[in-house]
């Protein structure tokens, strides 16, 4: 009457393979993924550093689960250092 599920055969999942080793990486995918949605992606970041607002960030790309996988503190500090020049 329907397709049957064999129980003991393992199906594979295909979700996003995307990883990101560095708060750069990260902050640069998010930044394009605002950008590509029409956002300005300075603002938007500012105001969710600001805030600590998730929704700031688009869940275009997975931008927003990206960005709440940095650690604002982490963020802050490479944020100054860039700005800065320093190590």
């Amino acid at each position: 009457m329907g397709d049957t599920i064999n129980i003991k055969d393992t199906h594979p999942f295909s979700g996003s393979t995307t990883t990101f080793s560095t708060t750069y990486e990260k902050l640069t995918h998010v930044y394009g993924a605002l950008k590509e949605k029409g956002y300005n992606p300075i603002n938007q970041i500012l105001g969710y550093i600001i805030t600590q607002d998730p929704t700031y960030i688009t869940t275009h790309k997975d931008a927003r689960k990206i960005m709440l996988s940095v650690d604002r503190e982490d963020l802050v500090r490479e944020l100054l250092r860039s700005y800065l020049n320093k190590d």
